[in-house]
């Protein structure tokens, strides 16, 4: 498996030059005006080409919500949401040799028990113009000695606003996998001092292929206590995953109130 170190080089190319224009600004009094000027000249430059980057960033972050929109969902869906990951680009786009519990963007966490933490965890612009989501996430493994291993995905405090027992979570999930391994998506729902969980399998993931998968959990067969409800988070969690790689391309979670019949 390729490490990308060009990709990574990149990144620190770009960290380098952020930090660099951080340290001048701070020193613009002991600047001369021929400096000033030229560095201001190089400023407006810069300037242009990131205003064009947002602009055509937010562009496409628009596209996204409005696919979301447009996605078919059950009847009576009265939520639906995507990580922001997904949606656009967050800082820093990647680490490696995690610390297990350690945080990628604002939502998502990885956590394993491997001592080497011989792990990359980037996100990674999706390379097809069917996906949906213009980013995607992907998780490297090398000589992982661990026992187990899972990426983490907060969910929104939206998504605890008017749950009941009668709601069914529907997940939504584009993976590629380089080589077969069974993959869970756990529910875990915190209410209290108690931790409800649900577990699916997703099936057919097969090295090489995307995958598509949708699977429901339905909160009837939890106990939660829908007047103590603190936290939601899903957990993919990946079994014997050594010498391997995972891409998430979507990752997509609706709400919808279980038919009554």
């Amino acid at each position: 498996m390729a490490v990308r170190p060009r990709k990574w080089l990149d990144r620190k190319a770009r960290e380098r030059a952020q930090a660099q224009w951080a340290s001048m600004a701070e020193s613009v009094e002991f600047m001369g005006p021929g400096r000033i000027r030229t560095l201001t000249d190089e400023a407006l430059a810069l300037r242009a080409s990131l205003n064009r980057f947002l602009m055509r960033g937010d562009r496409k972050a628009a596209v996204s919500r409005a696919a979301l929109d447009a996605l078919p969902l059950p009847g009576g869906t009265d939520w639906r949401w995507r990580p922001g990951f997904m949606a656009g680009q967050i800082t820093p786009r990647g680490i490696s040799a995690p610390e297990s519990g350690t945080r990628l963007g604002d939502r998502a966490g990885v956590w394993h028990d491997c001592p080497e933490r011989a792990l990359i965890l980037e996100q990674v612009q999706n390379p097809r113009a069917t996906d949906l989501s213009p980013y995607g996430m992907r998780l490297e493994v090398f000589g992982f000695s661990g026992s187990f291993l899972s990426i983490s995905i907060d969910l929104p405090t939206e998504a605890m606003e008017g749950l009941t027992r009668s709601h069914i979570l529907r997940l939504e999930t584009t993976l590629v996998l380089e080589r077969p391994m069974n993959v869970y998506a756990r529910l875990n729902i915190g209410h209290g001092p108690n931790v409800d969980e649900l577990l699916q399998l997703l099936r057919g993931m097969e090295s090489g292929l995307q995958s598509q998968q949708v699977v429901e959990f339905d909160l009837a067969y939890t106990e939660m206590n829908e007047k103590r409800l603190e936290k939601i988070w899903l957990d993919l969690i990946f079994e014997a995953p050594r010498m391997s790689a995972v891409e998430m391309r979507e990752l997509f979670l609706s709400r919808h109130l279980r038919a009554d019949f």
